[in-house]
């Protein structure tokens, strides 16, 4: 679970620094909080022999109908980040499951890989790297536009 969050966790600040609204400092701490606060919402709905199984409430979501994700909201107060400054893009889907976390911008767009993980301890497999300096050996199969 942690390896999944920290790569959503890591999409989620590389779509935020490209608004570059957000301090570096307050970034990192919004990304602290986030990964507590989707730690702590995961805990028991986590079946890795079963990785469909509670993907709904494992999803982050943002569009017309749900303006704001909660734990996104509670990461940006703990942070003192205004949500606002997060610059997301307006529909936004994001499913952190076992051994894959995946996106999807918009309702009606085909979703992507961000990561996927093998069986073996947490090793994340994929065709792109970040390359960047805070990520360390992230990778991820999705470049942010």
């Amino acid at each position: 679970m942690k390896s999944e969050i920290a790569a959503v966790v890591s999409f989620l600040k590389r779509l935020v620094k490209l608004k570059n609204k957000v301090e570096v400092e307050k970034m990192d701490l919004f990304a602290e909080r986030l990964t507590v606060a989707l730690q702590e919402k995961f805990e028991g709905h986590w079946v890795p022999e079963k990785p469909s199984k509670g993907q709904a409430y494992r999803c982050i979501r943002v569009n017309a109908f749900h303006k704001y994700d909660q734990e996104l909201l509670r990461a940006c107060s703990e942070s003192g980040v205004h949500y606002g400054d997060l610059g997301l893009p307006w529909e936004i889907t994001l499913w952190v499951d076992p051994g894959e976390v995946c996106g999807r911008y918009g309702e009606q767009n085909f979703h992507f890989s961000i990561a996927t993980f093998s069986s073996d301890k947490d090793e994340m497999t994929s065709d792109y790297h970040s390359g960047s300096s805070d990520e360390g050996s992230t990778r991820m199969v999705h470049k942010i536009p």
